[in-house]
C-alpha cells in the first residue's frame, strides 16, 4: 500500500482476465521499510516453481566450480521470484486425465475403485469435491462421487494428501501409471481451466477424468515443515505473474 496512491508503471488486464498493476518503489524509506517487512520474516516456502529453484540452483554451482574466485554477488547467484503472503494465495485443483482404462471396461473399472472408495452418481451439478478425501470422476459421459475408505488414509504429510493416495491406490495399482511425470497416458488440467475441461478431454482424447479437492496452504506447509517435497502435480496456484513482465539483461 505504500505506493498504490500514485499512478502504476504499468496498469493492463492479460488475456485470462488477470489485472497487472507494477509501480516502481525508489524513494530510501520506503525501501528500507520492506527491507525491515523481509527481515522479520520467519520462514518462506516454496510453493510452486521449486523445479525451477532446482535448476537455477544446479546452474550457480556450476557457474561457481568454473569461477573459484566468486564473490557471492554475480548474477548467477540470484534469480527471480516473487512473495505472497499465505492468506493472498489461492491453491486451486490440479486434475488428472486419463488416456485409457488399462484394459478394463467401465463396469470392471468401478468394481476396482470399489475396494477403496465409495461410488455413487453425482446429484445433478454437485460435481465438484466438497472436502477432502473426495474425488470425483467423469466416466461414460456421467460423474461419480468417489470417497476413500479410512483405511488408505494417512498421518503422513504427504501419503495424507489426495492426490498422494489417488496415485497409490488407484493410477499405479488400476491403470498402471507407476510414474506420473513421465508416463504418456496421464495429463493434468489446472483447475483454473474447470470442469468443463475435463469433459472436454474425456470426449476427444481421453477415457476418464479425475477432479481433486484443492490441496489446502496449511498441508502444504505441513509437507515442507518435515522437510519433505509436495507429489508432481499437487497444486495450481493463481495469481500467476505474467511471462515476460520482469526481464533483466544479462551481460555478456
Amino acid at each position: 500500500d505504500l505506493k498504490k496512491c500514485e499512478d502504476p508503471l504499468y496498469d493492463f488486464t492479460s488475456d485470462d482476465g488477470i489485472t497487472h498493476r507494477v509501480w516502481i518503489i525508489a524513494e530510501k524509506m520506503f525501501i528500507e521499510k520492506i527491507g525491515k517487512c523481509f527481515a522479520d520474516m520467519n520462514e518462506i516456502y516454496i510453493a510452486d516453481g521449486h523445479h525451477r529453484c532446482a535448476s537455477a540452483v544446479r546452474v550457480a554451482k556450476m557457474r561457481r566450480e568454473a569461477h573459484p574466485d566468486f564473490t557471492g554477488k554475480e548474477e548467477f547467484n540470484y534469480f527471480l521470484s516473487v512473495l505472497f503472503p499465505d492468506d493472498q494465495l489461492m491453491i486451486m485443483d490440479y486434475n488428472r486425465v486419463l488416456k485409457d482404462l488399462n484394459g478394463y471396461s467401465a463396469e470392471e473399472l468401478m468394481k476396482e475403485l470399489q475396494k477403496v472408495a465409495t461410488i455413487e452418481p453425482c446429484k445433478d451439478s454437485l460435481i465438484k469435491p466438497a472436502q477432502k478425501g473426495e474425488v470425483t470422476m467423469y466416466l461414460q459421459d456421467k460423474w461419480y462421487l468417489l470417497r476413500f475408505h479410512d483405511f488408505v488414509k494417512s498421518e503422513d504429510p504427504v501419503k495424507s494428501l489426495d492426490v498422494s493416495i489417488l496415485q497409490e491406490y488407484v493410477l499405479e495399482p488400476v491403470f498402471g501409471i507407476h510414474d506420473p511425470k513421465t508416463d504418456a497416458r496421464i495429463d493434468f488440467v489446472g483447475g483454473i481451466r474447470g470442469l468443463g475441461e475435463l469433459e472436454r478431454r474425456v470426449h476427444t482424447d481421453c477415457k476418464v477424468a479425475f477432479a481433486m479437492y484443492p490441496t489446502s496452504i496449511r498441508e502444504l506447509f505441513a509437507v515442507a515443515d518435515a522437510g519433505l517435497l509436495m507429489p508432481p502435480k499437487s497444486t495450481w496456484f493463481e495469481p500467476k505473474l505474467r511471462s515476460g513482465l520482469f526481464l533483466h539483461e544479462i551481460e555478456r
